[in-house]
């Protein structure tokens, strides 16, 4: 999805209105309408605010400012991996390290729940062993989508 086009949805909410975000934001309704636009060559649209965020990122190369964002928002920041996806990507293997590193995190979590507290250097390590399985699980998803399933449904096949 383009940013034009998350801020053309999040203007349609029924929460806020542009004429209010421009008058909160101390900027003309005509510029709050022109960000929900393509920026083009014709002149229609204006270089939104999402997207000088994006610039602000890829200059600096600083994930901070998207871990705010998401903090702000109610979320946390996980950076996705690199695909390491390769022709005949073994999906059994994956699949049981993924319930491999899920048993890891529920073993951590009762741990730390044992004394029925769980301290600030617990949650920090429920935290490290958390954000380890959403990677994982995002990198195989990513391998899913790029992979040689040809070559998946045949190890499937032959099970």
């Amino acid at each position: 999805m383009e940013s034009h086009e998350v801020l053309k949805e999040a203007f349609e909410s029924p929460n806020t209105s542009p004429k209010e975000i421009a008058s909160d934001l101390g900027v003309s309704l005509s510029l709050v309408y022109k960000w929900a636009q393509p920026n083009s060559e014709t002149g229609s649209g204006s270089r939104n605010p999402l997207d000088r965020i994006d610039t602000l990122m890829r200059l600096t190369g600083h994930t901070g400012i998207a871990e705010w964002m998401c903090r702000r928002a109610g979320g946390y920041f996980v950076r996705n991996p690199k695909s390491t996806c390769e022709q005949g990507y073994q999906v059994v293997p994956a699949t049981h390290t993924i319930v491999q590193q899920f048993a890891g995190l529920l073993d951590v979590v009762s741990r730390a729940a044992e004394d029925n507290t769980i301290t600030p250097d617990e949650s920090a390590d429920i935290r490290v062993v958390w954000d380890t399985l959403k990677s994982y699980c995002e990198g195989f998803v990513r391998c899913c989508e790029e992979g040689d399933f040809e070559q998946i449904q045949k190890d499937l096949d032959i099970s």
